[in-house]
């Protein structure tokens, strides 16, 4: 299983590098969500995939999964939505201005 999400991870972050690379400002910023979207799944893979039971204390089993990897994806979840927003919100403003959404036009003259 960890193979496949490795997988998954490369292919994650192959397609995010290639729309940040991309003309169009949605396209960055889906390239961004793709990277997140890898980062957390890279993150997962890494703690180990692991069956097993919540960590209660009130709970007769004795193979417990591990809390920490899902607070950190859960918390790398919370900051990549804050800067999802944060850039939706730039590329928006940055359309209404200038009219384009392509970053060769908003790049300006060489004399600049």
């Amino acid at each position: 299983m960890e193979l496949l999400m490795s997988i998954v991870v490369g292919v994650s972050f192959m397609v995010g590098t290639y729309l940040i690379m991309a003309r169009s400002l949605l396209s960055v910023v889906i390239g961004l969500n793709m990277l997140a979207h890898g980062s957390h799944l890279l993150l997962l893979t890494m703690a180990g995939l692991k069956t097993g039971a919540p960590p209660l204390l009130d709970r007769p089993e004795t193979a417990f999964s591990d809390p920490l990897p899902q607070a950190l994806i859960l918390t790398a979840i919370v900051i990549s939505f804050g800067i999802t927003a944060f850039t939706i919100a730039i590329a928006y403003r940055t359309y209404k201005v200038y009219q384009t959404d392509d970053l060769e036009q908003l790049r300006g003259s060489p004399d600049e």
